[in-house]
């Protein structure tokens, strides 16, 4: 029998009560403050409380069994708007007045509107030129926080033996600061090219676009024999779409709706390490 994990920041009792009516729940149990789980509910309702659930403003898991947090093998994570609070490349830009006008960029391509990641990057790029390197230190040290709950979700994920993999469309300047800061097994994403502390408008090598994203969660997957089943990948734009689904664990967090409706799960209200509910924790 399936199983639901209803997640808020504040739970109302009447609509998990409401909620456990309709999916003909057996039972409830109280995980915690802001999670509850529906035991053994019938599966034939799914279509209809998923929907009551997100109008609720209630995060919705449904599962049809509840495994063990250590025997998944992986944990992959989009850096902007997903582990941190901002859009790196949008806040570089409001050094030199463009923040309007890379963002418009930005937002079109996260929503799936340009499918050309890879030239939607370089044009963004091409209007940072003359910015100094210092602005970026500026970025990561005045503007760039931890999105809630990243910390004990990769601290959990370590702790039962999960591998952990950063993997962004970003920029390098910031995944190795918050890889070496927050003890990540991997990162990987673009390198600007700086001359003489200042930024050229142009990138190094080849893009970490969404099938390069793909392509190394499946390499870090297949050197730790890890099936779709062991591995969990977050994301909120369009080209984290290929990574998630490798993974029966796509989740779409705060995400565009192209991606909310293809993740598995979505976390709209709860936190990242909201996660962690969805799973026994004992090693």
């Amino acid at each position: 029998m399936a199983h639901i994990i209803l997640q808020a920041p504040r739970l109302l009792a009447a609509d998990v009560e409401r909620l456990a009516a309709v999916a003909c729940a057996e039972g409830v149990q109280e995980l915690n403050p802001t999670a509850i789980r529906l035991l053994n509910v019938d599966p034939s309702t799914r279509d209809e409380v998923m929907p009551m659930a997100q109008a609720a403003h209630m995060d919705a898991a449904w599962l049809d069994a509840i495994h063990r947090l250590a025997d998944c093998k992986l944990l992959a994570m989009d850096m902007d708007s997903t582990l941190i609070n901002i859009e790196c490349i949008d806040e570089i830009a409001d050094a030199v007045g463009r923040k309007a006008e890379v963002a418009a960029i930005t937002e079109a391509s996260m929503r799936g509107e340009l499918k050309d990641f890879s030239e939607s990057l370089r044009r963004r790029v091409a209007l940072l030129k003359g910015v100094p390197e210092s602005a970026l230190e500026a970025v990561f040290s005045q503007r760039l926080r931890l999105n809630p709950g990243a910390e004990t979700l990769i601290e959990a994920a370590r702790s039962h033996g999960l591998k952990t993999l950063l993997v962004s469309g970003g920029f390098t300047f910031f995944t190795e600061r918050l890889r070496r800061g927050l003890m990540l097994d991997q990162a990987h994403a673009n390198t600007l090219e700086v001359v003489d502390g200042v930024l050229t408008g142009q990138v190094l090598g080849d893009i970490v676009d969404g099938a390069a994203k793909a392509r190394h969660v499946q390499a870090l997957a297949q050197s730790l024999g890890a099936t779709p089943e062991q591995i969990i990948v977050m994301g909120d734009g369009s080209n984290d779409l290929p990574m998630m689904a490798q993974a029966h664990y796509s989740v779409a967090y705060r995400a565009k709706p192209v991606v909310r409706a293809q993740a598995r799960f979505a976390l709209d209200v709860s936190p990242l390490d909201a996660v962690l509910n969805w799973f026994r924790r004992q090693h």
